[in-house]
């Protein structure tokens, strides 16, 4: 990256720093105004995207690693305790209707797309991304338990998704036969290696951050950066013994946020800060990388299956796992709509593309196609659709019925 590059990305950083509250108001999301600078850059010429894939591969990694890390260990356990049925259901039931029905539709309907690959697109625009919809899940006029489980699901699917994004990214690799390709089985026990390491290093360091901060020990303002730490020991520590790093975040961050104490979600809100700026370079980075593949691979089967993605393949599971949930009809079609691909489902595909290259990039596209229309379906209706969902849900609660749940109970915030 040079001089001028760089001046062009921390400029456009700053500036959506200054505007970025009106920006929002306006429903321009940092995603959308990033992935528009990186596809402005290529066009241009300031960046390369064949050199800049490689370049990003690092930021990519440390801004999933952080992702994951950071995802599970904000899932308030009390909520999973209160609500644990439905979100078993979303998890359990929809999450994997999810992978095999866009498993499925991506090796039917994707020109030039193998069993793993295919595999691969289903898998990685399965999790979802509460930050796109953020009006709906900080809308208080929104019922809370609607709320609490969209945060829930989107704060657990993309780590339980990346074991088998790993997997088929490992048989493309073995079917394509490059080199230094690990195989399935080797893949597997990397994944369980990575889930023993991460949740030895999560335990040990929430443990210890308590029992520090019990006796006074912790500086409030480094104890931040110790977690930011924590997460990226996980994930060296178990790539450093032949497992999965990614995974060993995600289980990591899981333990620490059941064993590190009530101060532990506002240690986390440091790791959320940096991995909140890695991850618009990697939507600028996305803009640069992505806009030539899509430009190459574009056609009516691609589009077809993004759209399909958006609505069939994510809401029909959604309405299977909740049906006889006590949820009304406008909740399950509120939840299912809001279901935003985003920030994990572009950094696996950039995984992909510098895995496999050329051969991936038809999955590539639809990913990124997918994402691109999330971005834009999703940040424009959530203000709306929130608002217009909870004035019905406060209509039907005055008047003793809730269109979005079932029973006086369930609305409770």
């Amino acid at each position: 990256m040079d001089a001028t590059e760089l001046a062009v990305i921390a400029a456009a950083v700053f500036l959506w720093g200054v505007v970025s509250a009106r920006w929002e108001r306006a429903d321009l999301s940092a995603p959308m105004v990033f992935t528009a600078v990186g596809a402005a850059l290529a066009a241009v010429d300031l960046v390369t995207p064949s050199a800049a894939v490689h370049t990003l591969k690092p930021l990519v990694e440390v801004t999933l690693v952080w992702v994951l890390f950071s995802d599970a260990a904000r899932v308030p356990v009390h909520d999973l305790r209160a609500d644990a049925g439905r979100c078993l259901r979303l998890l359990a039931v929809g999450l994997p209707l999810t992978v095999v029905a866009g498993w499925g539709l991506a090796g039917w309907m994707l020109p030039g797309i193998g069993g793993w690959l295919a595999l691969l697109v289903g898998t990685a625009l399965a999790p979802t991304d509460a930050a796109l919809g953020v009006a709906v899940v900080t809308n208080p006029t929104v019922p809370g338990r609607v709320r609490r489980l969209l945060s829930v699901e989107s704060g657990l699917n993309d780590g339980i998704v990346t074991p088998v994004v790993m997997l088929a990214l490992a048989g493309a690799a073995s079917a394509e036969g490059l080199a230094d390709a690990p195989g399935v089985a080797a893949a597997v026990l990397e994944l369980a290696v990575g889930a023993g390491v991460g949740v030895a290093v999560g335990g040990a360091g929430g443990a210890l951050l308590r029992w520090a901060r019990r006796r006074g020990w912790v500086a409030e303002e480094f104890a931040g950066i110790g977690v930011l730490a924590l997460a990226l020991a996980a994930y060296a520590a178990a790539v450093a013994v032949h497992g999965n790093g990614f995974v060993a975040a995600f289980c990591g961050g899981l333990t620490f946020g059941a064993v590190a104490g009530r101060r532990g979600p506002a240690e986390l809100h440091f790791t959320e800060q940096t991995g909140s700026l890695v991850s618009l370079l990697v939507w600028l980075g996305f803009g640069a990388i992505a806009t030539p593949v899509v430009v190459d691979h574009l056609d009516l089967a691609t589009v077809g299956y993004a759209l399909l993605s958006l609505t069939v393949i994510r809401m029909a599971p959604v309405a299977l796992a909740l049906t006889g949930a006590g949820l009304g009809r406008d909740a399950v079609l509120f939840i299912g709509w809001f279901g935003p691909r985003g920030l994990a489902s572009l950094l696996f595909a950039l995984l992909t593309l510098e895995e496999l290259g050329a051969p991936a990039e038809p999955a590539v596209a639809a990913i990124a196609v997918t994402v691109v229309l999330s971005v834009l379906a999703h940040g424009v209706t959530a203000g709306p659709l929130a608002a217009r969902y909870g004035r019905a849900a406060g209509a039907g609660t005055t008047a003793g019925t809730d269109p979005g749940e079932a029973s006086v109970a369930e609305r409770t915030p």
